[in-house]
């Protein structure tokens, strides 16, 4: 029998951004929505409110993921520059750097230094960033598809509650807007904890849970700021 593995750590890089994006998406423009819908605010003004949030959380979050991203890959260069000057400089100390690395992994000796030195051999700084930095290439930084993934995925979560608040009336835009934000945020926390090989119920619940209590603190003092008016 062929054995066949699905491995899933090659997503972590834009799944995260995606999720977070379009969770972020959901709930912060369902939230705005409920809570100037709270403050009884006209119709037009919850839509304005709700597209200026779309637009400024789009952004935010490109211009978010990009800078936090690109500090990440900032570090990565720094730690691999040092590295290549470590092996210029030093070139046994390090391969006496890797074989402890191996040894401490259950090798013996002789075995680590053999593996060591024929490593080193065929790629020294790429068997120095994955074994010793901890830098594999499936998990590396990319700032741009980062921002473009976190981006994107805020935009189609924001514009799902703004659809709602759109064709419903005044009357049942709070319920509506908070009912079918849960369900879209269940769906998403499904679909991420699919892709990534978790449970699906433990993925949607977390995600609802947060959710609902963003929408609920942020009605609660649309109402408050309402009634003072």
């Amino acid at each position: 029998m062929s054995h066949h593995e699905i491995h899933r750590s090659h997503r972590i890089g834009w799944l995260r951004a995606a999720v977070l994006g379009a969770n972020d998406g959901i709930v912060s423009t369902a939230s705005l929505i409920i809570g100037v819908a709270a403050a009884q605010s006209a119709h037009t003004d919850i839509m304005l409110a709700g597209i200026a949030g779309l637009v400024a959380g789009a952004m935010s979050m490109a211009a978010g993921e990009y800078v936090s991203v690109s500090s990440q890959l900032d570090t990565e260069k720094a730690d691999l520059e040092l590295e290549r000057e470590s092996l210029k400089d030093d070139y046994e100390f390090e391969l006496k750097e890797l074989a402890n690395i191996y040894e401490k992994r259950g090798l013996d000796s002789n075995l680590a230094k053999q593996v060591a030195e024929q490593l080193m051999t065929y790629d020294a700084l790429g068997a120095h960033a994955r074994d010793e930095l901890g830098l594999v290439e499936s998990v590396r930084a990319r700032p741009i598809q980062a921002a473009l993934f976190s981006a994107g995925t805020f935009t189609i979560g924001a514009a799902l509650p703004l659809l709602v608040a759109w064709k419903v009336s005044d009357i049942q835009l709070i319920p509506a807007v908070a009912v079918f934000s849960l369900v879209f945020l269940a769906a998403l926390g499904g679909l991420a904890a699919r892709a990534g090989g978790a449970k699906i119920s433990i993925g949607a619940i977390r995600v609802t849970f947060w959710g609902a209590l963003a929408m609920t603190l942020t009605a609660a003092v649309g109402r408050l700021f309402g009634v003072a008016a």
